[in-house]
Formats: structure tokens, sequence, C-alpha cells
């Protein structure tokens, strides 16, 4: 890691190589307010990038070669790992490594070549104006994203504290919420932060009208649900309800015992094999954000409805492949992870998703029909792993009464696949 500075616009790391990379965060006060050596970094730089605000921002420090990012954004950063060597600076908005161009440098560059001046960053900014703890807030970026990301954060009482891409986004997050039960919601539009023509708004979601928001926005949510807002509550089994379905669906009680077996851990991926309505998937990938699930369904209806399903649950990033296993198998990235919920006891199927599985991976698959029961208690007499049988039982009416009416029993097999832990 580079050590502090020694001198004004002297760095070195560990290793006595000097940086030669400048990582500046600017804000909308422009260079009055970066450090004297965020500064120095500017001037000293042969060659500076950024957006055409940053840029301008500092135009007065710059002494190289200004150089606009290109359109569309390289993230392969081609332009920059060019100059390895020359003295090199970029200029980032607010805090480079909060949600900004520092994450994407440093996935090319090594921490060790670089040196740093983070400004506040707009959740900072935005904290401080409304006089919100920000280690109490959300802080989410829309910014080149799809804004139903912002659904499982909509919970009664929350604060959330919004980075958007331009002018527009205030105004379709404003009708998402008012569409979803949150329409009586407090949104604060705080624009162009930290500079000259800083403005901040208020209306409540449903009452949005603002039609000149500043392309540079940042939205904060003082969340209100009605009654009737859809809440994901955060414990998996969420209610069948919340889901568009023919039926195809792993029900709630089943499904939390499933996402149970799967056990998600930071970063995996999981394979949905007869994804139906995707709820496993979607299941898995709110219970972090770091999470990726690929459904495999070869029915296009359901596959479309799954879709429809992930976006409505602010999982957008659920990919859903139409074909048939284990054909669809082919150039999908290696599963931590694999369900089998539908087509299990089709030939190839099973073998082909263990062939498939990481070493250390899991995989869980449900069984209602006797054909598919045969082939887990074949598999486990097999590899071993567990055998769990569920049955649930559901209150209806019985003429003037109640009754227990048993849904069809699930018997669940799950599986280590041998090898390192995962």
């Amino acid at each position: 890691m580079a050590s502090e500075y020694a001198g004004i616009g002297q760095a070195s790391t560990e290793k006595g190589q000097t940086p030669w990379l400048s990582i500046v965060g600017i804000g909308e006060d422009g260079l009055h307010g970066i450090s004297q050596n965020a500064r120095l970094a500017i001037e000293e730089a042969e060659f500076v990038f950024g957006g055409k605000r940053h840029l301008a921002l500092a135009a007065d420090a710059v002494k190289g070669e200004a150089k606009s990012w290109p359109v569309p954004f390289d993230a392969a950063m081609a332009e920059v790992l060019a100059l390895r060597g020359r003295k090199v600076c970029v200029l980032a908005s607010g805090d480079p490594f909060f949600y900004g161009v520092g994450v994407t440098l440093l996935r090319h560059v090594a921490a060790e070549e670089t040196v740093s001046y983070p400004a506040p960053s707009a959740f900072s900014l935005a904290a401080s104006k409304l006089g919100w703890a920000l280690q109490e807030a959300e802080c989410l970026s829309l910014h080149g994203r799809s804004i139903d990301l912002i659904r499982p954060y909509l919970q009664p009482g929350a604060k959330l504290i919004v980075l958007t891409s331009d002018d527009k986004a205030p105004a379709l997050v404003a009708e998402l919420l008012t569409e979803a039960g949150f329409g009586t919601s407090e949104l604060t539009v705080l624009e162009a932060l930290g500079g000259s023509r800083e403005t901040r708004r208020q209306t409540r979601a449903s009452a949005f009208s603002f039609t000149d928001v500043d392309p540079l926005n940042v939205l904060a949510v003082d969340v209100v649900a009605h009654k009737t807002a859809r809440v994901l509550p955060f414990a998996s089994g969420l209610d069948d309800t919340l889901f568009e379905h023919d039926g195809q669906i792993t029900k709630r009680e089943i499904r939390a015992v499933t996402l149970s077996s799967l056990a998600p851990r930071y970063g995996e991926v999981l394979w949905d094999i007869g994804a139906g309505s995707g709820s496993i998937g979607i299941e898995w990938m709110l219970s972090h954000p770091s999470l990726r699930a690929i459904g495999i369904e070869q029915n296009p209806e359901r596959a479309e409805r799954a879709v429809r399903n992930a976006e409505n649950f602010g999982v957008p990033g659920l990919e859903v492949v139409i074909g048939t296993a284990p054909d669809a198998f082919e150039g999908l990235p290696v599963p931590d992870a694999i369900f089998i919920g539908g087509g299990g006891s089709e030939a190839g199927v099973l073998d082909g998703a263990i062939k498939a599985l990481k070493s250390g991976g899991r995989l869980v698959a449900n069984a209602v029909t006797l054909e598919m029961e045969a082939v887990l208690l074949a598999a486990q007499a097999r590899l071993g792993g567990s055998l769990i049988r569920l049955e649930v039982s559901r209150a209806a009416p019985v003429g003037g009464m109640q009754g227990w009416r048993p849904a069809m029993p699930v018997t669940q097999w799950s599986w280590v696949k041998p090898g390192e832990t995962a």
C-alpha cells in the first residue's frame, strides 16, 4: 500500500516506488474543495482524465493534456493503462471508491501504483444536508442501473440515499414508489450538491411534479408504506401471492427450507434448473447483493414470467436461459450451488448437474413425483448426502367447519460435492 506523503506532491510505496497514477475526487466546488496535495497531483500530471464536467471544474490546475472519457465509457481503461509509468491523474466525483471510477481503475491497476485523494461522496453531502445518520441510511446507486434495484430497500421507516443517473430518474422512482404502495413517502431532491447551483426540494412521491431537475442529483427517500404496500420481508419463504406464477412454483414453506439447504454465501452463483416462476433464484439473490443466479427454463412463457418477477422483486440481474437441461448448461459459469426443482428425472439432468458443480459446491433437489424420488434415492445411495421429507398441511373449509388439507409431500436430497470446501 502507498505510504503517507513525506512531502507535498511526493509519495512512495513500501517498495520505494513512486505511484504513477493519482486519483483525485472533486466536487461541485471545484478546486476550492480539494487539498493542496490533490491540486499538485493535477498540476504535475502529464495527462488528466475525467468527464467533461470534471475537467472544467479543474481546468485552472490542468497543465498537461486533458483527456475526456471516451463514449461509450471504456471500463477496461485502455487509454489510462497505455500510459503506465507516466504521470497520470484521473478525476472522479467525490469519493472515487464509493460507486466511483476508482473501483473500476483498481480492477486493472494495483493499489501500490496509485495514490488517492477522495472528496466527500454525494452520500456524505446528502446526509449532512438532511441531518441523517449516514450509518443508518441505505446508500445505493441507480446510476446506469435499473431503478427496480430500489424495491428490496422499501421498508417502512427506512431512509434511502439514492445516486441517480439523470434528470428523469427522480420522477421514475416516484412513480415506482407510488405504484408499489409507498406514495406517501417523503422525497427530497438534492441538486448540484456542494456547488453554487445547489438546491433542495421536497415532495411526496405521489405528488411529484418537478420538471426541471438538474441532471446532477441525489434523491433521499423517507419511506412510508400504505397498508397495501408491497413490502418484501427479510426472511426466506416469501408469500406465494407476491409472485406471478401458473402454479409452477416452489411453495413458500418448502422454499424456505430449500434456501436454508442451499446456504447462500458471499459472491456465489446458483443454477436454478427448472426455474418456473424464478422464486428460488430470486430469493437467493435477495439474500445478498453479491449473489448471482441463473434460471434454466424450457418453457418460454414461464421464462418471461420469471424475468418479470425478478424485476418486481428488485433483482433484475437474474439471468434466465431458455433451454432444456442438460444441453442448456453449455457455456454457463461454473455454479457454487445448484437447485433442481423440475425435470430432474429426465435423462442426464442430475448427472449433468453433478458434473458441472464445482468441488465443494452444494446441490439440492426436490421431488414430488415417484419417478424423481426414485432418482434421488438412488443418488443418495450412490453418493451420500442427506434426505429429508417435507409435509405441509393447510387449514381449509370442510363443510361448515375446518380441517387439514395436506399438500403433496416433498423429498429433498442435499449433497456437497467432494473436494475443497466452498
